[in-house]
């Protein structure tokens, strides 16, 4: 008797992803993002965007034309999930940002057009001092390095599979209080390190998460930070907690990339995938 397969079921229409990509080397960022949403089993459709208000220096025009949409290209579309990555302007006032306004209409448009925003780094002191007015605050020196992190509701699905600690770079000049986020009764403080301060905030049940550190870095890019700033003559410490016997010459011991790629994995899976309609033909309709 031959033996009978089981029929393969329909497969959905693919999870609608933007990316909003602030950061300078656009296309170190883009990979470092590929590297953890193409680990998803989920079929993903990714659509990267640029704002109008700014021209980008470090990628070519080329690159950003033939792979870049600009927002109000985008505005009138839809996505599941929406990722808004860090950038290099922590030390200036949000408002003097040269795309903040494109910036606050993107944060608008977020919470009517994505089931899911992940706010990572800069994106997520922005996007909580518009949404939430918390205010951001200078550093006597940058958070930088790798640093142990508390889930403080492990329960929640964001940390499916997490241990009790688990390890995030940071690379920022500027921080949010705990303090001012236990004062908004819609903010939800969900992991902490005790160097490093607040981690990771939810609101609106996940729909949005701020991560205020750069969990979806590859190994070598502290290091490449580090050497740059270096050569750049910028008061810049050793990334704390990163290299081999605190030794730049033996190379960083990766300890965050599980963990990065499991909180990337959960907010696909249980906060942009659960949020899509089970009817595949009503999906995006």
């Amino acid at each position: 008797m031959p033996l009978e397969l089981p029929k393969r079921v329909p497969v959905a229409q693919p999870l609608r992803i933007a990316i909003l990509n602030l950061m300078p080397k656009k296309i170190e960022a883009e990979a470092d993002y590929a590297r953890l949403l193409s680990a998803s089993p989920l079929p993903l459709e990714v659509h990267l965007m640029k704002v109008r208000s700014h021209v980008c220096k470090n990628t070519s025009a080329e690159h950003m034309q033939a792979y870049y949409r600009f927002f109000d290209e985008m505005r009138e579309e839809r996505f599941d999930g929406f990722i808004i990555t860090g950038a290099p302007v922590e030390l200036l006032e949000f408002e003097q940002v040269d795309y903040w306004d494109e910036l606050c209409d993107i944060f608008a448009w977020a919470r009517t057009h994505v089931a899911s925003t992940l706010f990572i780094c800069w994106a997520a002191q922005a996007g909580l001092y518009y949404h939430y007015g918390v205010r951001k605050y200078p550093l006597g020196e940058k958070m930088f390095g790798i640093f142990p992190q508390v889930p403080l509701l492990p329960e929640l699905p964001i940390f499916t599979g997490f241990d009790d600690v688990f390890n995030m770079p940071h690379s920022r000049h500027t921080e949010v209080r705990e303090e001012d986020i236990l004062k908004v009764p819609e903010l939800t403080l969900i992991a902490k390190g005790a160097l490093s301060g607040v981690s990771m905030v939810m609101a609106r049940g996940g729909k949005d998460i701020f991560v205020t550190g750069h969990a979806e870095y590859a190994p070598m890019r502290l290091d490449t930070e580090y050497r740059r700033d270096l050569g750049k003559g910028l008061p810049i410490k050793m990334p704390y907690n990163y290299y081999r016997e605190d030794d730049p010459e033996k190379g960083p011991l990766v300890t965050w990339r599980g963990h990065g790629t499991m909180l990337f994995q959960n907010w696909l899976n249980h906060y942009v995938y659960q949020e899509t309609s089970y009817d595949i033909d009503e999906i995006h309709s």
